[in-house]
């Protein structure tokens, strides 16, 4: 969804018209899937003049072929911007992973009661082991 000051703003580039009924706006169908093209183009970075060029694709009854076609090679580059920025995010995920299992290794070997859940574990552990000690003649595995 979107913030009243949101919608107001969007009101106020001309990205949205409701309706008004006395202070009241009116949000019909058309508006809510203008609304919905707005915030989707703002998740994936167009800017506001971008997403009213796209709107005014939508609205554009002639078809404006020579329009249409600056925007679709924008939208075009615009994706391959997105999937490129997808990739570096995936390579520093990857990485990041990488040097925490490589840390999680490390503290494995010389400090395992650093490793997350190591307190839990040990607790667990020492539960059992006293458990055991007052059952002498339970057989250990």
């Amino acid at each position: 969804g979107a913030t009243a000051r949101a919608l107001r703003f969007y009101e106020d580039k001309g990205l949205l018209t409701p309706a008004r009924k006395g202070q009241t706006r009116v949000y019909d169908s058309r508006d809510r899937a203008r609304l919905k093209l707005i915030l989707r183009g703002r998740r994936i970075g167009f800017t506001l003049q971008e997403i009213q060029d796209m709107l005014d694709l939508y609205d554009s009854k002639d078809g404006n072929v020579h329009q249409m076609a600056v925007a679709l090679r924008r939208h075009r580059a615009q994706i391959e911007a997105l999937k490129q920025q997808r990739e570096d995010l995936d390579g520093a995920i990857g990485m990041a992973e990488a040097a925490c299992q490589a840390m999680e290794e490390r503290l494995g070997a010389t400090r395992p009661d650093l490793l997350p859940g190591a307190e839990e574990y040990e607790q667990i552990l020492r539960s059992r082991l006293n458990h055991d000690e007052h059952h002498p003649f339970k057989a250990r595995a």
